[in-house]
């Protein structure tokens, strides 16, 4: 590594007509140069440069060695410039991890940002899991609750308000509930946690914790959706899931009354040192269209 920046100096002595002029460009003393290029002429047994009291000029072999350090000058600074370009603007693959809940929401949050960046491609991956980042080579992941310990870097996008929801067919069948324990306790859907969420009535403060012994399970929550549209039971789902269903009558909101704890959304990334543009613009984009949805809550940044 010392050998390589002993030849780009030798090629900023060249290209600056002395090592005096090279020195003052690059921050150093006149002598410090002269010693690389010194060191460089010993190591390579030959000399490189002709010196005399007014002027360098190259000898034979320095000239055609000073083509290849050239190179390697364009080189680095080909390679600084790629890095420069990458920290303010978006480029190359932003590889994406995100819940299956949010598979009809990055088109609408990306969409229009891809079309402006046509240098710019997308890796989807989508799964309820928890995939290691680094192994899995993403450069964002969007993470919903509780995080576990680890030494990435999450910045909260976000907060989804989980609702009771029902099929209108449901509702003929059993009617509406007004506490949460009024529904029985295998007509509910969706994920084993349903029975640890803990109920609070907005009004009065009453908390509840429903004894919930799901009729059907799933960790795939767009499937826990489909099977509540059916009317085969209620099921907590966040905003995201549901607005659309509930707009059209799908699906009807239960328990209005009553809150369950907001699910946080997290933007979760494997490194802590600067992001390059792709990440920062496309977790600035999903943060933006997450506000714009109704029950979302701020980042509370």
């Amino acid at each position: 590594m010392e050998n390589l920046r002993r030849m780009a100096l030798f090629a900023q002595v060249v290209q600056h007509g002395s090592m005096s002029a090279a020195a003052r460009a690059l921050g150093m003393s006149t002598s410090a140069i002269s010693q690389q290029v010194r060191a460089l002429e010993q190591e390579a047994g030959v000399a490189l440069l002709h010196r005399s009291t007014r002027q360098l000029s190259l000898t034979d072999v320095g000239s055609r060695y000073y083509a290849a350090c050239a190179r390697l000058l364009d080189a680095a600074g080909e390679a600084a410039a790629e890095l420069s370009a990458a920290r303010h603007a978006p480029s190359g693959e932003l590889r994406l991890s995100a819940p299956l809940g949010m598979a009809d929401h990055v088109g609408p949050a990306l969409g229009a940002w891809l079309r402006d960046n046509p240098q710019l491609r997308l890796h989807l991956h989508f799964e309820d899991g928890w995939t290691d980042l680094v192994q899995a080579r993403i450069d964002l992941a969007l993470r919903f609750g509780q995080l576990p310990d680890s030494d990435w870097m999450a910045q909260r996008l976000g907060t989804l308000q989980r609702w009771p929801c029902a099929a209108p067919d449901w509702l003929r069948r059993h009617g509406p509930p007004a506490d949460p324990l009024q529904v029985p306790a295998g007509e509910w859907l969706g994920l084993a946690q349903v029975p640890g969420l803990a109920w609070r009535h907005r009004a009065s403060g009453q908390e509840r914790r429903v004894p919930a012994h799901p009729r059907l399970v799933s960790h795939n929550q767009p499937a826990v959706r489909q099977l509540c549209v059916s009317g085969l039971g209620v099921a907590v789902l966040t905003c995201l899931d549901v607005m659309p269903m509930l707009a059209d009558g799908r699906l009807v909101r239960l328990l209005p009354e009553w809150d369950v704890p907001a699910l946080p959304v997290w933007a979760v990334t494997p490194h802590r040192q600067t992001q390059p543009a792709k990440v920062r613009q496309a977790i600035e984009l999903l943060g933006r269209y997450l506000a714009g949805i109704p029950g979302v809550g701020d980042s509370g940044a």
